[in-house]
């Protein structure tokens, strides 16, 4: 197989798993909004939250289900994409509005996001791959180093 027929299939690879993801996200979203937050509570054992941005283009409301974790306070969220080499786009949102609303099953609340510095990221990371090793082989397929971001709850939410 040529080198061109080989670049065609990864960009068609790439563009499938991207409308893949966003077939099962735009779903997991329905079922969790329509259950209040009772059905796919709940991945891969992790618990699921769902993340209001604004859209760094349009300024429209885009919402996506994330899985946490939890640390003194604050919610903690990866920016894995699956282990692509481009940063989710919620992602993106935060880092030109980090003002974000968190439903966590029934209940809503304003959070403030902010990526993690070296050092948390170093001393949260290991916790975080233990917990779900699915992270560690997204780092591993991957050449940007994965962000971890804290969202703050913004009134004790």
């Amino acid at each position: 197989m040529s080198a061109r027929a080989l670049g065609r299939r990864s960009k068609l690879r790439v563009r499938s798993r991207r409308w893949l993801i966003k077939i099962l996200s735009a779903t997991h979203l329905a079922l969790y909004r329509l259950s209040g937050g009772r059905v796919l509570a709940r991945v891969a054992g992790m618990p699921v939250l769902l993340l209001t941005t604004t859209g760094r283009r349009t300024g429209r409301a885009r919402t996506t289900p994330l899985t946490f974790f939890r640390t003194k306070g604050d919610l903690v969220v990866i920016a894995s994409n699956g282990g692509a080499d481009r940063p989710p786009d919620w992602f993106l949102n935060l880092q030109a509005d980090p003002r974000a609303l968190v439903r966590v099953g029934r209940e809503r609340f304003p959070v403030s996001a902010r990526t993690t510095t070296a050092d948390e990221r170093q001393r949260l990371w290991p916790s975080i791959t233990t917990k779900h090793a699915g992270y560690a082989r997204y780092q591993r397929k991957t050449n940007r180093e994965i962000p971890v971001l804290l969202l703050t709850p913004e009134d004790g939410g």
